[in-house]
């Protein structure tokens, strides 16, 4: 039986027991707090899915293997809306860059762009904390011929949803008022 099928059984079963001793307004608040789950859970595997796509890839190849398909790793990088400029040591910065940073445990959750110009690599994108902004700069900066590294990650942490669980408090203190 597939996950999503265990899942979805699962979450069934839950909202009937809810449901048994619950008001109108509780079940409604139930069914988001699953629905918000479920979403959270699909992002979860998304990310571990592109994760596990950059763990992938050869991130130790020789100078001389990436010269030969540079211009496909130029293509990934246009496509994920980064830049890499003409210097001709630009594309192997940025490569070894992206593969240092894939390989950071703390930072796999991370959306991290790299952008490299003469030399100069520019991180940008969101990570959960102060800890992981520093660590994706000094990461950056372990990287031969790195000579700058500008650092314009943001910290945005992940509380998508606690807005949902002080609503689905309030509804529920509101709806115990009034019976």
């Amino acid at each position: 039986m597939s996950r999503k099928t265990l899942l979805a059984i699962f979450a069934a079963a839950a909202l009937a027991a809810l449901a048994a001793g619950c008001s109108s307004s509780e079940n409604a608040n139930n069914v988001n707090n699953a629905n918000n789950a479920n979403a959270n859970r699909a992002n979860t595997n998304a990310n571990a899915n592109a994760n596990a796509n950059a763990n992938a890839r050869n991130w130790n190849m020789t100078h001389e293997e990436y010269n030969k398909n540079e211009a496909n790793y130029r293509a990934e990088a246009k496509g994920r809306g980064e830049t890499i400029g003409q210097d001709i040591e630009d594309g192997w910065i940025h490569f070894k860059v992206r593969g240092a940073l894939a390989l950071v445990n703390d930072l796999r959750d991370s959306t991290i762009n790299v952008d490299v110009e003469k030399k100069v690599v520019t991180l940008r994108g969101s990570v959960a904390n102060a800890e992981q902004k520093k660590k994706a700069e000094d990461t950056a900066k372990k990287i031969d011929g790195v000579t700058k590294v500008v650092n314009k990650l943001e910290i945005k942490s992940d509380n998508s949803n606690s807005g949902n669980k002080n609503a689905n408090a309030n509804a529920h203190a509101a709806a115990n008022k009034k019976g």
